[in-house]
């Protein structure tokens, strides 16, 4: 058996355990060390480090700091690895917590993170999925049963001091465009939550206060929530510091493309086995900005699916340039509205959109000045048909259970 390399408690606080960060820097120290060839066993929080709760109430989707997260397992030093050279990692799998079977999905209030459609979901909201082997489903959302890809939603190797150095300027310079919006454009270093691993001292207050948030992905990977990195895929890392730095969390047991919930997927804790390589100078070799990787040769097994359109004229009516933006969120609207003909509210219709194993695609960004996107929602995950016929939709629900959501205060 591999060795576990990092070690979780769930019951234990994540500030608690130092092979725990949730910033980016290149001052945090690796915690472990491993050579190319090697195969090893990761053990991660889920995202928010045990805030959220397995029960009715979504107060603490209401109610959490957000700039806690993301909680990171690592970073993980790989020898001979060096600025310049490509880090490859094979997902060899991927798991829940023998005895953690269950994640969740919420929408953030706009308050406080919002999200791809808050404003049209502006409070929080959340539901419980129980993992059963490959599949899941929910005392929130009934009628839905399907199987889950696993993956890591958030995965990338430290950046060094001068890309550190032009995230915090490039996103702090766009904070300063509309600096009061609500939600914000983006999320600025914050020293008073930071958890900085193994840092200590004078040298770990002054990387906390121009550590970058994990919230978006960049140049280096991070949280870039591609739902088919599962097991058996392989990702190319550029490194930027010596030995790479490679950290991970974030774990989805499953997720609809885009995320579109944000607190997205079905979001749990978990463990991931891992192997490692490098390839010398593979930045410059094959001109790599960002990662890349080869997907999961497992997914689900869907071949029957209702594709929604969406096109780059908002819900108000105005028209914008070949947006697929835009385009994607009226695709995800117009699933929503349909489901509800079925007797799911709207805030369960967009859960399952969140959670369940929905394709997006770019369509069209040619025709001007109309992009099109579309969202593929696979029929067989219900225990209905949900598929148009000239009976009309049947009502699978009364309206009489829903996602638990919380008033904002």
């Amino acid at each position: 058996m591999p060795d576990t390399i990092v070690k979780v408690d769930l019951t234990q606080s994540p500030y608690e355990n130092d092979m725990i960060h949730n910033r980016w820097h290149p001052d945090i120290p690796m915690v472990a060390w491993v050579k190319p060839g090697d195969d090893f066993i990761i053990e991660t929080y889920d995202w928010t480090g045990g805030f959220i709760k397995n029960n009715n109430s979504a107060d603490d989707v209401r109610d959490i700091d957000l700039s806690i997260v993301h909680f990171l397992s690592g970073p993980i030093g790989v020898k001979g690895a060096e600025p310049g050279d490509l880090l490859v990692v094979d997902l060899l799998d991927v798991g829940a917590m023998p005895n953690n079977q269950w994640g969740f999905n919420g929408f953030f209030s706009k308050k406080n993170g919002g999200g791809f459609l808050t404003d049209h979901f502006p409070l929080a909201q959340k539901s419980i999925w129980d993992f059963q082997g490959m599949f899941t489903k929910s005392r929130h959302v009934p009628g839905v049963n399907f199987a889950g890809l696993i993956h890591p939603g958030l995965i990338g190797c430290l950046p060094d001091h001068k890309l550190l150095d032009t995230w915090n300027e490039r996103e702090i310079d766009f904070i300063a465009t509309n600096p009061t919006r609500v939600p914000p454009l983006a999320n600025p270093p914050f020293a008073p939550t930071a958890h900085m691993g193994r840092l200590k001292g004078e040298a770990r207050d002054k990387a906390a206060a121009t550590g970058a948030r994990t919230v978006p992905p960049r140049e280096h990977g991070g949280n870039c929530d591609i739902k088919d990195l599962s097991r058996g895929s392989k990702i190319y890392f550029p490194v930027y510091v010596e030995g790479g730095g490679l950290s991970m969390g974030d774990l989805h047991f499953s997720q609809g493309d885009g995320e579109i919930t944000f607190c997205g997927a079905i979001e749990m804790a978990g463990w991931l086995h891992l192997k490692v390589d490098v390839i010398k100078d593979g930045v410059a070799k094959y001109g790599i900005k960002n990662p890349l990787f080869k997907p999961s040769p497992i997914t689900p097994n869907y071949r029957d699916y209702l594709i929604f359109e969406g096109i780059s004229v908002d819900e108000w009516g105005k028209q914008h340039y070949l947006d697929v933006h835009v385009a994607y969120r009226q695709a995800c609207l117009n699933a929503i509205e349909y489901l509800t003909k079925f007797g799911y509210t709207k805030a369960q219709a967009y859960a399952i959109l969140g959670t369940a194993p929905v394709q997006g695609h770019i369509s069209g960004v040619v025709d001007i000045p109309n992009a099109c996107a579309t969202l593929w929602l696979p029929t067989e995950i219900f225990d209905f048909d949900i598929k148009p016929s000239a009976a009309g939709p049947t009502k699978f629900l009364d309206g009489s259970i829903d996602v638990p959501l919380s008033l904002d205060k």
